[in-house]
């Protein structure tokens, strides 16, 4: 499974991916908002940060909206994805875009319905949220594997990208459910990577080195 992180913040952007552990990036209106930063601007600095897809937003509701600021987005750069909502409007958009060779990213998704339209109106990839299903008590990692098998008996090829990810655990188990993408927020990456038994036997192969020099 590939990671991702969901941000729009540059210094949270560049700081994992110096890790080398990013393969793309997703962004929203409310994350580019957040960032107090120009969306354009911000959205060619990320895409020089890190070399793969980068989702940027439409900000209108209608069909020929979203496809001229697709059109847009596209020509900032060739790793800029244009994230559509999941809705009629968006799959009309989808399908224009999808047919230009302009690859999308169907975002809001709840159920296998949605992304099977998704992925028929030619997305590259869907975005199933899954913390906000939880919210209201329901199974978002089930709905990815839901997603998943459904993609495999159909031969369907747009990727998934578990996204609404709360917790270290929710990466575990959207891996295991066989997710092609998860998008993470910043605040999650350290977070993966830290374990006190790491922390203590690297303490421990220290002390005992210093005290071998001794």
């Amino acid at each position: 499974m590939k990671l991702y992180i969901d941000t729009a913040i540059i210094s949270e952007i560049r700081e994992i991916a110096e890790w080398g552990v990013l393969s793309g990036v997703t962004t929203n209106p409310s994350l580019i908002a957040k960032s107090g930063k120009d969306f354009k601007k911000t959205i060619i600095e990320i895409c020089e940060i890190v070399k793969g897809p980068v989702s940027a937003e439409v900000t209108v509701e209608d069909a020929a909206g979203m496809i001229e600021q697709g059109k847009e987005f596209a020509d900032w750069d060739e790793m800029v994805v244009v994230k559509l909502p999941c809705t009629t409007e968006g799959l009309k958009a989808c399908s224009a875009l999808s047919h230009q060779g302009i690859p999308t990213n169907l975002t809001l998704c709840f159920s296998v319905n949605q992304a099977l339209l998704c992925a028929r109106a030619g997305a590259s990839y869907v975005s199933p949220f899954i913390g906000r299903l939880e919210d209201i008590n329901e199974d978002g990692v089930k709905l990815i594997k839901d997603i998943k098998e459904t993609f495999r008996v159909a031969g369907i090829k747009t990727e998934i990208i578990s996204a609404s990810i709360r917790t270290p655990y929710h990466v575990t188990t959207v891996a295991n459910a066989g997710s092609d993408i998860a998008t993470i927020p910043y605040k999650l990456f350290p977070n993966m990577v830290q374990h006190p038994l790491t922390t203590s036997g690297l303490q421990k192969f220290l002390d005992d080195w210093k005290n071998s020099q001794q």
